[in-house]
């Protein structure tokens, strides 16, 4: 990185973008629960309380730190991020908020942060300041529209991440580049295909090799309740987000329709 650039960013960080703003405020559509205090910081979307309980910040995916994990690259701006998340949450007493599933595998809590001091909501500030980017999954994806929401205005106003070639949205035809990452894809559908009760968003001539989006039954369902049947998407302008793997060149499989947006025409 540029060494004006990494300026900007910690004094972007020491400052708080977020902090001369107004208070970010969950939405509504959470359970409140317990609170406690975080002790430490793990990672940009990570913290530990008080409790000893781990909690993985839900909703978004901040910039990964290699943690002991051999061979793993640290993502740019991770340090960053992990000081941003320090900056706001460290020693502060927080509310526990749930939406959906609350824990994963690794039995961290699934949950949105909210310092009980301020009312300032963690992971909207976060994203507001471009430190993260919106991460949700079928059993987790409540006030998802608020977080796109965040996401796409410090997108715009290249805040954080959005600086960082890493880290732009990524257009279709270039999508076998990133196999195996985690991505925001942008392209024009050409054609919608359902054989055998699973569809495809194909987004080039050929779908043995063009980038595609994968829906199986309950996705397209969703969809649909959400104003965007599969067969009226054919000829629109999307952005996809989630992890690109190799079948038949690169897909994303959908499984909730927030991975999906539909975009305006461009003139």
């Amino acid at each position: 990185m540029r060494p004006i650039l990494s300026f900007f960013l910690l004094l972007t960080i020491a400052t708080g973008a977020a902090a001369k703003d107004p208070v970010i405020r969950l939405p509504a559509g959470l359970t409140a629960a317990e609170t406690a205090t975080a002790v430490m910081v793990v990672d940009g979307d990570t913290l530990v309380l008080d409790t000893g309980t781990e909690v993985r910040l839900v909703g978004l995916q901040a910039p990964k730190l290699p943690l002991g994990r051999k061979g793993f690259k640290m993502w740019p701006l991770a340090p960053e991020a992990k000081a941003a998340l320090e900056r706001i949450a460290l020693n502060r007493t927080l509310r526990l908020h749930y939406g959906g599933r609350r824990t994963d595998r690794h039995r961290r809590l699934l949950a949105h942060l909210e310092d009980v001091e301020t009312g300032r909501w963690i992971q909207g500030h976060l994203l507001a300041d471009g430190m993260a980017r919106v991460y949700t999954f079928k059993d987790n994806r409540a006030v998802a529209a608020a977080m796109l929401a965040l996401e796409r205005r410090a997108r715009a106003a290249r805040r954080g991440i959005w600086r960082d070639r890493y880290y732009r949205v990524r257009q279709a035809a270039a999508a076998a580049r990133d196999i195996g990452s985690f991505q925001l894809v942008e392209g024009r559908v050409q054609a919608v295909a359902t054989p055998r009760g699973v569809t495809y968003l194909n987004f080039g001539a050929d779908w043995r090799s063009d980038f595609t989006v994968m829906l199986r039954g309950a996705p397209r369902k969703a969809l649909a309740k959400a104003g965007m049947p599969v067969e009226s998407l054919k000829g629109k302008h999307l952005r996809v987000r989630g992890w690109v793997k190799s079948r038949n060149g690169p897909m994303i499989e959908a499984t909730h329709p927030e991975q999906i947006e539909l975009l305006p025409e461009r003139r």
